[in-house]
């Protein structure tokens, strides 16, 4: 069967042989939230967690309904689809213009040009997958603020969005939305950088993760980065993929971790001298990484504060998407 096929492509972990994906409109008419494939009995559990043992168990992705929140909303609906789970997909608005539904991007749009499902008579297909898509419509001056707010009430385990340089700040207000989630948010964020297309095909949903850079440091820990980066690459049914740790430094201060030993995986090192931003890019430039994982603990002293923590400063300037890990 064609689809079954095409299942297995796009979502490696699917069985065929799923209930029919149904709308289910809540008391809030701007709020949608799609089943596809769930069992009944978690119908009104939209944060539970997934079948799989992946940690990945609720995308949050906030957009602004630019161009660079697109491709984020690629990847935040690509990795919520292969770990099926809820994606939440948020738009902050001013209180006397908020965003109806039909501003949120088609997520069956999206799943028909990748071929999840056919693009005609879809309602009579059976395909498997979990996948459930929250769309939620927030009000309030201060975007970040109501983004904050949304994940004390329902946890993510993992942020994706744009972030745009510094002279061309999301068009939320014109305030500066990534960083503060960083800081703030305690939670894995997937950062796309203004006008890089990142390693999901916008057209096709294809997964091009091939090369995984991992900045390592004795504080903090990097073995939250390795075992984060290993998993994205492993639910996004990667079948090879060199994970390069860097370390800035003498070479016997270099920490050690432990490395999954997986013949899909090649680990290379390596160590440089130096500003720390500025060698961990160049080394990302040099091998055209594909994605930086690296451990974060927020701002780390005067200098920090005054210019940001490493891990923002790797964000504002890298030229691939950088997946910030939480230390705790």
């Amino acid at each position: 069967m064609i689809l079954s096929r095409n299942i297995a492509r796009v979502c490696p972990r699917a069985t065929v042989g799923a209930i029919l994906p149904n709308a289910l409109h809540t008391a809030d008419a701007h709020l949608e939230l799609y089943l596809m494939g769930i069992d009944p009995a978690r119908e009104h559990d939209p944060g539970g967690a997934s079948a799989h043992s992946s940690t990945f168990e609720h995308i949050f992705h906030p957009s602004d309904f630019s161009k660079p929140s697109a491709v984020a909303y690629d990847h935040a609906l690509k990795i919520a689809l292969a770990a099926e789970t809820l994606l939440s997909i948020a738009h902050v608005s001013p209180q006397h213009s908020p965003a109806g539904k039909d501003s949120f991007p088609c997520v069956r749009d999206t799943l028909t040009r990748w071929q999840v499902i056919p693009s005609e008579n879809y309602r009579q297909q059976r395909f498997a997958t979990e996948l459930r898509v929250k769309k939620v419509p927030l009000t309030g001056e201060d975007p970040v603020e109501a983004i904050m707010y949304r994940l004390q009430e329902r946890p993510a385990s993992l942020i994706v969005l744009a972030n745009s340089r510094q002279d061309n700040r999301p068009r939320w207000m014109n305030k500066a939305v990534s960083e503060p989630i960083l800081r703030d948010s305690g939670t894995r964020t997937l950062f796309l950088p203004h006008g890089v297309q990142g390693f999901i095909g916008h057209e096709t949903g294809d997964v091009s993760l091939r090369r995984v850079l991992i900045p390592v440091d004795r504080q903090p820990d990097p073995q939250q980065a390795v075992n984060t980066a290993v998993e994205l690459a492993d639910l996004l049914g990667c079948r090879a993929v060199t994970f390069t740790r860097v370390f800035v430094g003498k070479e016997s201060d270099m920490p050690s971790s432990d490395l999954p030993n997986d013949r899909r995986w090649s680990w290379m090192r390596t160590i440089r001298n130096g500003d720390v931003v500025n060698e961990v890019l160049d080394v990302g430039r040099n091998m055209a990484a594909d994605l930086i994982v690296l451990t974060t603990q927020g701002h780390n002293g005067f200098l920090d504060a005054l210019r940001g923590s490493t891990t923002e400063r790797i964000v504002r300037a890298a030229q691939c998407p950088v997946l910030a890990v939480p230390a705790h």
